[in-house]
Formats: structure tokens, C-alpha cells, sequence
């Protein structure tokens, strides 16, 4: 599959003459967000949260939007922006006007330890080319990115698409008020197509789409034995060990060709289509420097694919976690009375997390060995999504990046999960398009979290030809 450089100067020209002209506010605007310190999981910072939506309400309606208002919910209030094309230009146009409905969060994790930052993470620092700041990225930069764009083609009036915003402050510690909120407000939120930048690009220069997210499902497990810790002489041999026990459950989990042996664990797996295998196969990648960076002699897992496949494509299943017995320092022979392990299964699109869950379950009881009691408990999950890339929104947004960019973007999967994109597709019945414009050297989550500026300005370009693209495509 071929990507080609694209001459595409011409069709960026109005836009650059708009971001060079109005950058000093845009630069000015995006630092009004970030020295507010919006951390969503700290009790004390509850007054910012409603300062940056606040503020976010006030941004939108500069930049285009005909209503804006910051709405309650369970938690951290919701900011909600829209942006109607009258009724006159489309009985005119006589066609289809579509519906975008734009997703990000203004909340961000905390800064710390504070003093590994170089600079003031709550005042924005510009150098070599990067913005410096706490949320420079994960969101408020790339939620910028979806407002310039917007802006620019409203008021320039090529604007030919109904817009509507959603900003939640909840997302850092997993969007717990997002569901219901979204069940709430199902008829206002009603759009054709979701459009979310939260996400990485594989390099600067290699452009890509997010078009998989792996799904969930996490476990706490309790082996339960003798009434107490019992002397490993007088009893060893003759009492099943909680930890041996615990041991060889797991191990049977996954076989020698790195398939997980849960019954019925692969029925609703789809396969990769050839397509998108093929533009797997052109990301940039060393198996050689990829064992090198995490210091491992090879890798491991299922027979049949590569590990970009692995690690984005397929289910895996992992110990997070495992303890019991004895661990400080010298020796006590102990034969413990209890063991435990945190596990997990990362799922894909198709597979359901509850029903993963339960056959989970199920399949740990039946490996139980006699002499012990068995405790296994569901702690969290979500759904995989994948999208596909020949819907008219996946081929705007690549038309976008290709603009942008000048080279195609390449679909590719991400292995993590973002439970909430799941949520959008089963309550309010749409795809998400993943736009992402992060990068890894970006520190997301980090001390020195930065956004680079050169890719933030072509993301800007991306996004407003995406909804050029999107109305064309609908007519």
C-alpha cells in the first residue's frame, strides 16, 4: 500500500494566514486554561474544576458558538457547546447537514513530584519549540486544537456542518458521571459522528488514526486455606498451599502458543482485516531496538502474529499482581493461609467484558484444586472499540491528516482502553473518529508534560479539513 507526499500548499494557505495572525491570542487563550489547576482526583481543587468549565463555556461562545452552558451531573459539571447552521441554508443547499458532535475532557492529572518539573507546570513555558505545562497535551491542548479549527471555519464562513461540544472534568479518573450524563442527555447530544482528540499519533512524521482501543476486564482473586499460617515441616506435604494452589490456576490460563485457554474466550473475536494488517506491517518498528528499550532476550505471545498485531489487535491476559506468605527479610518457614493475585484481560471489539468476566470466573472455579477456597472478584472493565476506515468520517479525517501532513496517515490500533468510547457507541449509537495529535515524547501524565507547536498548528489544519471533507461527503 502506497503513501504518497502530497502537494498540498495551496489548500493550507488560508488557514496558516489565520493561525499566524490570531496566535498570539490563540497561545494566550490556551494559557488561560492550563494555569487553572483542574486536577479532577484532588477534593481541593473542586472550585477549579467549575472555574476551568467556566472558562471553557467562555472560549466556546468566542469561538463560534451560538449556546453554551455549563451543566450538572453526579460529579464535576459538564460543558456543553453547540453551533446550528440555519434552516434557510439548508433548505437552500437542499442537502443533508451533518452532525459532529466534539468530545474532550478539561480535567488533567496531578503535577506531582513537583520539583522534577523544569519549569512551573501550572504557567506554560515555551522552548524548542514545545509548550511546556500540565495538560499542554492530555486535553486542553488537543481540546485547542478542536476549537481553532472550528473557529477559523466559522469565521471564515465555510463552516457547512452542525457542531456540537462536550467537555466532561472527569475523564483522569475514569469518566464516572460520563454514562449517565449521556443517558440523560441522549436527544441533545444526538450526532452523526463523534469526534475525540485524546489520542497519540505514532511520529511526527508518521501521521496516524487511532481506529482501535482494547477493552477490559480486571479481577481480584483470594486463595483461602488452613484457619492460620501453619509450620512449613509439621504441615508441608500433607495441607494444600494457598500460593501453590493460586500458581498452578494460572499458569493454565495461557498455553505454550500464547492462547488463553478460557472457554469459549475467542468466540466473538473478530479477525484483522488484510487491509489494515498491511498497514500495521508499514509502522516503523525494530523488533531488535523494541527488545532492547525493555531489556528482554524475546518476546512472547500468540502464534500467528506480529507484536505491533499483539499488542493493539489481540486479547492477552496478565498478573498484575501477586502475594501471600512470608516476603521480608531472611527465612520463616511458613506454610501461608491465604493468597491473592490481581489479573487482567486485555479484550477486543466484539468481546463483551461481562461476559469475559463471568466465563473467567467459571474457569478459575473448575481449575480449583481440592483443600482450598476459591474468591474471585470483578473489579472493572469496559468495552473495546474499533472503527471502521471506510466510513465517510474515517476518510475525511485521513483526507485531513493527508493535508495536513502531506502524507497519509496510517490506521493503527492502540492496545490501552478507553471505556468511554464504548459508552458513546452504545448509548448514543455512533462511531468515533479518533483524531489524535499526541506524541509520546510528550510526557503525558508526567513531570515536563509538553505538546509540540509545529504538530499542534497542522492539527488545527487537519481537523478543519476534516469537516470540509465530512459535509462533502454527506450531500
Amino acid at each position: 500500500m502506497c503513501r504518497k507526499m502530497t502537494n498540498v500548499k495551496y489548500q493550507m494557505t488560508n488557514i496558516s494566514s489565520y493561525i499566524n495572525a490570531h496566535k498570539a491570542r490563540f497561545m494566550e487563550e490556551w494559557a488561560s486554561l492550563i494555569r487553572i489547576p483542574s486536577v479532577s482526583c484532588q477534593a481541593e481543587h473542586k472550585a477549579d474544576m467549575i472555574r476551568c468549565a467556566e472558562r471553557w463555556k467562555e472560549l466556546l461562545l468566542e469561538a463560534g458558538c451560538r449556546k453554551a452552558e455549563v451543566l450538572p451531573s453526579q460529579g464535576n459539571p459538564f460543558v456543553y457547546a453547540e453551533y446550528k447552521i440555519s434552516n434557510d441554508k439548508c433548505q437552500m443547499t437542499n442537502t443533508k447537514t451533518p452532525t459532529v458532535l466534539v468530545y474532550a475532557h478539561y480535567d488533567v492529572m496531578p503535577v506531582e513530584p513537583i520539583d522534577a518539573w523544569h519549569s512551573d507546570p501550572w504557567e506554560p513555558s515555551v522552548r524548542d519549540g514545545r509548550l511546556y505545562a500540565r495538560g499542554a497535551d492530555d486535553d486542553k491542548g488537543q481540546a485547542m486544537i478542536q476549537a481553532k479549527a472550528f473557529e477559523y471555519l466559522v469565521k471564515t464562513g465555510q463552516m457547512n456542518c452542525n457542531v456540537k461540544f462536550i467537555f466532561e472534568g472527569e475523564e483522569e479518573i475514569g469518566s464516572p458521571s460520563l454514562e449517565a450524563f449521556l443517558e440523560e442527555h441522549k436527544d441533545l447530544l444526538k450526532a452523526d459522528i463523534i469526534l475525540v482528540s485524546d489520542t497519540s499519533m505514532i511520529g511526527k512524521d508518521t501521521p496516524s488514526i487511532t481506529t482501535g482501543l482494547r477493552g477490559l476486564a480486571y479481577w481480584q482473586i483470594e486463595v483461602d486455606g488452613p484457619n492460620r499460617d501453619l509450620h512449613s515441616g509439621h504441615f508441608g506435604g500433607a495441607v494444600k498451599n494457598p500460593i501453590n494452589a493460586l500458581c498452578e490456576m494460572l499458569a493454565q490460563v495461557v498455553d505454550r502458543n500464547g492462547r488463553i485457554t478460557v472457554p469459549g474466550f475467542y468466540d466473538d473475536v473478530l479477525p484483522i482485516p488484510d487491509e489494515e494488517r498491511a498497514m500495521i506491517a508499514q509502522i516503523p518498528f525494530s523488533q531488535e531496538a523494541y527488545n532492547k528499550a525493555i531489556d528482554v532476550e524475546d518476546v512472547f505471545g500468540e502464534v500467528g502474529y506480529s507484536t505491533l498485531e499483539r499488542n493493539s489487535c489481540r486479547p492477552s491476559f496478565d498478573i498484575c499482581g501477586i502475594w501471600g506468605g512470608y516476603t521480608g527479610e531472611g527465612a520463616k518457614t511458613v506454610l501461608p493461609s491465604k493468597a491473592f493475585a490481581k489479573v487482567s484481560c486485555r479484550l477486543v471489539a466484539n468481546q463483551d467484558h461481562e461476559k469475559i468476566s463471568q466465563a473467567f470466573i467459571n474457569y478459575l472455579q473448575n481449575l480449583k484444586p481440592d483443600g482450598v477456597r476459591l474468591t474471585v472478584t470483578p473489579m472493572h472493565g469496559g468495552q473495546g472499540y474499533v472503527c471502521p476506515i471506510d466510513i465517510p468520517a474515517y476518510k475525511a479525517a485521513e483526507k485531513g491528516f493527508e493535508i495536513a501532513f502531506g502524507i497519509r496517515p496510517l490506521a493503527a490500533r492502540r492496545g490501552g482502553s478507553i471505556p468511554i468510547i464504548a459508552a458513546f457507541e452504545a448509548i448514543l449509537g455512533c462511531k468515533t473518529i479518533l483524531m489524535g495529535f499526541g506524541l509520546e515524547q510528550n510526557a503525558i501524565h508526567s513531570p515536563n508534560e509538553s505538546m509540540d507547536l509545529e504538530v499542534w498548528e497542522k492539527g488545527i489544519i487537519a481537523v478543519s479539513e476534516f469537516y470540509k471533507e465530512f459535509a462533502g461527503n454527506c450531500k
